[in-house]
């Protein structure tokens, strides 16, 4: 992984492989694909949506690490944007909280998740639900567009944040505000972990410093920065000994890395 473009292609390639099997599918292969250690269960990121009104099973994947609609203080009749909305399952979760009067896009640069949401919207006949095909870093969504904006365990598997952020304060109203899930560490990971594609695609390897991913936040712009949830992840030592050695482990452990599932707030100024 040399450069950005080769980041989102190899990005791209796995989600596009999730997209196309079951939810029971990708919790049972590791990073959500079949790509060699399919015994062990990496659906360790994932919450469970089951109990929130809206909830769609056929767009559940169990890709999330978190319930960012949960906290988004999302209202009836707002326009709300879900920035990697995979198979459209925080979108559908939101469009309960809008109503009709309300709106919903999701984003997404794979073209096999847009199918699927899609295919799940006209199914349920949503006609305030859209889908539209796109990078975060570059939005084909207009300025000031939405009230609030959502994401789950997507921010980190953009190469640049610091455009991705920038680019999620554009398309936020004056006074619009963001809950966002994602992947932070707190401590540094090995060199071997980092280099490992399938683990970069399970949200792992690109994710940053917890204190860097806050500071992105407030150089783009934004105010009020909150984390509403913080949780500790932990990584079952039967996934860490395919990409480290038994020793390597040994100090994986005794040198703890922190991994966290956050979900964090923030406003864009009415100024």
């Amino acid at each position: 992984m040399t450069n950005e473009q080769e980041i989102k292609e190899m990005v791209k390639e796995k989600y596009g492989a999730i997209a196309r099997q079951s939810k029971e599918q990708n919790q049972s292969s590791c990073c959500g694909s079949t790509c060699g250690c399919s015994d062990v269960d990496f659906s360790v990121m994932a919450e469970d949506y089951k109990t929130l009104p809206g909830y769609v099973p056929d767009a559940d994947l169990a890709l999330g690490c978190g319930l960012p609609t949960e906290f988004a203080q999302i209202k009836p009749g707002d326009t709300v944007v879900d920035l990697g909305a995979g198979a459209g399952n925080d979108c559908f979760i939101a469009r309960s909280i809008v109503g009709d009067q309300g709106r919903v896009i999701g984003l997404d640069m794979t073209e096999a998740m847009i199918e699927k949401a899609r295919s799940n919207a006209s199914r349920l006949g949503f006609t305030n639900v859209e889908f539209r095909l796109g990078d975060i870093d570059t939005m084909p969504i207009e300025e000031h567009t939405a009230d609030v904006v959502v994401s789950n365990c997507v921010m980190n598997l953009v190469p640049d944040k610091k455009k991705a952020f920038s680019e999620t304060f554009r398309i936020l109203k004056p006074g619009g505000h963001f809950s966002i899930s994602d992947i932070v560490l707190q401590g540094e990971l090995s060199d071997e972990l980092k280099k490992e594609a399938v683990l970069y695609a399970g949200c792992i390897s690109g994710a940053v410093q917890k204190e860097e991913y806050l500071d992105i936040i407030r150089g783009a712009g934004f105010t009020n920065i909150s984390v509403q949830k913080d949780r500790k992840v932990e990584i079952p030592n039967e996934i860490l000994i395919h990409y480290m050695t038994l020793e390597q482990l040994r100090e994986f452990k005794k040198n703890y890395v922190g991994i966290f599932s956050v979900t964090v707030y923030a406003d864009r100024p009415k100024a």
